[in-house]
């Protein structure tokens, strides 16, 4: 549903729990600025991102999915803070079945803007490790110093080293090749 009939609908929720509250209704007026508030707050946080980011945790990636494509067209279904964690999701998600298949949908979630910076580590640690699996040494070891200064609560930190230490396991193979 696009976003501008979830404001209509929820305003006009809003409007009747005022008339309820009026003509002496409390209780179902009550009830009423409840409901308009959770349709209200689906404006700002989609509730089918809400549910893909749950099963994601819990590590559900075919549950993760359907909620994300019942988001057919995210730029009219989202607001434009929300695009850049859509993608971040689809990325996710499609990381699992074809790793090098989700860089496009990385680097549009960088595109597009994250307000959390952990968020954008992540985008950028798992565009080193796509980089990595192409051997394109410098571009990795870009996106991780990248990813090291945007991880600043320090969330990722054990992933980042992971991923450095993998970085010089690669310059040894390569270093073993050509010999």
């Amino acid at each position: 549903m696009p976003n501008f009939i979830r404001l209509i609908i929820g305003f006009s929720i809003l409007g009747a729990a005022i008339a309820l509250m009026i003509f002496g209704f409390w209780g179902w007026g009550i009830l009423a600025v409840f409901i308009s508030i959770l349709v209200l707050v689906t404006y700002f946080y989609n509730e089918n991102m809400l549910l893909a980011q749950w099963f994601l945790r819990k590590d559900n990636m075919p549950k993760a999915e359907s909620f994300l494509r019942r988001i057919t067209n995210y730029e009219t279904q989202l607001i434009k803070l929300q695009h850049g964690y859509y993608n971040l999701l689809v990325g996710l998600v499609e990381s699992r079945k074809a790793p090098m298949q989700s860089e496009k949908y990385f680097k549009k979630a960088l595109a597009c803007g994250m307000q959390m910076d952990h968020n954008i580590a992540l985008a950028k640690l798992s565009l080193a490790g796509i980089a990595m699996g192409k051997r394109n040494k410098r571009e990795a070891q870009m996106y991780l110093t990248e990813a090291k200064k945007a991880d600043k609560s320090k969330l990722l930190a054990d992933q980042i080293k992971q991923m450095k230490d993998q970085l010089v396991m690669l310059d040894k193979q390569q270093h073993v090749r050509y010999r």
